[in-house]
């Protein structure tokens, strides 16, 4: 990892926010990570204790940090907009998820199925094959990781700039409601329907067909976690050969 270049200048907060910034939007100190000690940002940039600590407040505020007495300050999310859902999402039913996933998802399958690529559809075939690898081997990690690059894959074939980063900044709420049937009982996270289905249907070229696949998803999604709340027996799929999808 690259170290922080230091501010040449009498410190502003703003220039200070700005280079931490990019050290998350970067990459450069992921999403759950903890950021360098105090002591070691100060002598990177050169600044007073004072200018740092208030370019973190800020930083915290926007949502992209978390500070933790005692343990130190953790990159809470990549943009502002990303730390607002987190913010507002926190412990908000799945159901309001799942409902702003459905306006999304099914634009982004419509679009893809018009616009993705060679390498579009490339990459999404392979998020798959990885996400049914990751699943025999109980590879919890390895499975949301694939699950997600496949969903936020079909936004970003949708080549739409402003959609993909919205579906980008709902990566937190997405990956929870996801991961969160990882050990139900029955759950099958490498069934073939709603994902090879929906990557069918863009290469097929066929708009209706992909947010149809995108919405059964879905669909699917809301009736399984509608069962684990009433502890019901889960439902039938809709179809013999579908299995739950997520």
């Amino acid at each position: 990892m690259s170290s922080l270049e230091s501010v040449r200048r009498p410190a502003l907060s703003a220039e200070v926010i700005a280079r931490l910034r990019e050290r998350i939007t970067s990459g450069d100190w992921p999403v759950g990570g903890r950021i360098p000690p105090e002591p070691e940002l100060m002598t990177q940039l050169q600044v007073a204790r004072g200018t740092l600590r208030e370019a973190v407040r800020a930083l915290a505020h926007a949502g992209l940090l978390d500070v933790r007495q005692g343990d130190g300050t953790y990159v809470r999310a990549v943009s502002e907009l990303s730390g607002a859902v987190e913010r507002l999402y926190g412990g908000s039913d799945i159901g309001q998820v799942l409902e702003v996933r459905q306006a999304l998802d099914l634009q982004a399958a419509r679009l893809a199925a018009i616009r993705a690529e060679e390498g579009d559809l490339a990459a999404l075939d392979d998020a798959l094959r990885r996400r049914r690898a990751a699943w025999d081997a109980r590879d919890f990690d390895a499975w949301i990781a694939a699950d997600w690059e496949f969903h936020l894959g079909v936004a970003d074939a949708a080549h739409n700039p402003l959609l993909a980063e919205l579906y980008r900044n709902l990566s937190g709420p997405v990956r929870a409601s996801v991961a969160d049937s990882w050990t139900d009982p029955g759950y099958q996270g490498a069934a073939p329907a709603g994902h090879e289905d929906l990557l069918r249907a863009l290469r097929d070229r066929d708009p209706a067909e992909a947010a149809r696949q995108a919405d059964a998803n879905l669909t699917d999604t809301h009736d399984w976690h509608a069962v684990r709340s009433t502890n019901h027996p889960a439902p039938q799929a809709s179809r013999p050969e579908a299995e739950l999808r997520r």
